[in-house]
């Protein structure tokens, strides 16, 4: 029986990788290099900071410290207007009786400020909330899944995690936790491979909470 389930952020309760994506579509915009969303959706589950290194490299930015600043802000600008729930994930979490924890690789501050737009403050708590800056290393390592299972004293047999990226997936499998994967974020259009998580180690890949909710009840 799972009576925990521990929640990637981004991708998988709030659909941001989307908005993520878009503000880096109006940076190189701006550049005059007409990009397009979906060439970005494929650095879900990384964090922004090693995202702006590749892309630094790529496009040969030569002001990484100018780079990050304008992408921050401008991330900060669209999320505070446009960040939205994944669809499902509201009435899934709500009828659930199990505990719930989020393991990210945003930084706390930044989970926190999302749940509170989304409503979803009272739900989790900051105390279960864990993000990168509270480890040593970032996903793909285990590391926030392992201090998430250490400091509840969480039994892994009876612990799913739930996950949108194959970065993600990585880090839950190599914590030794059954993990799911979720495309229902607007990040994963129809055609785009859902071995990505498959491969890294998902028991299941599901298109919505609804199908996602039955399979976990199976366990």
């Amino acid at each position: 029986m799972i009576n925990n389930i521990i929640f990637d952020f981004d991708g998988v309760i709030v659909d941001s990788e989307v908005l993520a994506s878009r503000a880096f579509v109006k940076y190189f915009n701006n550049l005059g290099l007409f990009l397009k969303e979906q060439q970005f959706y494929k650095y879900a589950g990384n964090k922004t900071f090693d995202v702006i290194n590749l892309l630094s490299e790529k496009y040969k930015i030569k002001n990484k410290e100018k780079f990050t600043k304008e992408i921050f802000s401008i991330v900060a600008e669209i999320y505070s207007k446009d960040l939205k729930l994944v669809e499902g994930v509201k009435d899934f979490i709500s009828t659930s009786s199990r505990k719930h924890f989020i393991g990210s690789n945003s930084n706390q501050d930044r989970i926190l400020d999302g749940l509170q737009i989304v409503n979803l403050d009272k739900i989790f708590l900051k105390n279960q909330v864990y993000s990168f800056d509270m480890v040593e290393r970032p996903k793909p390592h285990p590391d926030v899944y392992l201090k998430i299972l250490n400091d509840n004293s969480l039994n892994i047999e009876e612990t799913i995690i739930i996950e949108d990226s194959g970065v993600g997936v990585k880090a839950a499998f190599s914590a030794g936790v059954k993990v799911l994967g979720i495309t229902a974020g607007k990040h994963w259009y129809s055609n785009r491979d859902k071995n990505e998580l498959y491969d890294n180690g998902a028991s299941g890949v599901f298109n919505d909470y609804k199908s996602l909710g039955k399979a976990i009840e199976e366990f």
